[in-house]
């Protein structure tokens, strides 16, 4: 398994991925549920001179995991914005696409 890194680093790039998934909403993102939940889990598992928790690094790596989840869904929808197709194209259009012209009807009709 690789390493995870600083608890405080996955913490802050968890956060700045809520940011970034609440969008430009009406309401903050630090009212979000979300941010309250994240943030209260991880006061809750750090460690103290009273106690050391022992689920501290399994809350990093869920943090981690959740962390990558984001990040997948934020860049497959910016993938999926660009690339997505535009819809039906009429057959003269495919054809410019190919490189190739659709022969002219006689008559005057195209």
């Amino acid at each position: 398994m690789a390493a995870l890194g600083p608890p405080l680093r996955t913490l802050r790039a968890l956060l700045r991925e809520l940011r970034y998934a609440s969008g430009h909403g009406g309401r903050p993102y630090r009212r979000a549920p979300a941010y309250r939940h994240v943030l209260a889990a991880f006061r809750a598992h750090r460690v103290t001179s009273e106690k050391l928790c022992r689920a501290q690094q399994e809350l990093h790596f869920q943090a981690a995991t959740y962390l990558c989840l984001l990040r997948s869904v934020r860049e497959h929808a910016a993938l999926h914005q660009e690339y997505h197709g535009k819809g039906e194209r009429s057959p003269e259009e495919v054809a410019g696409l190919v490189g190739f012209r659709l022969p002219q009807q006689p008559g005057g009709k195209g």
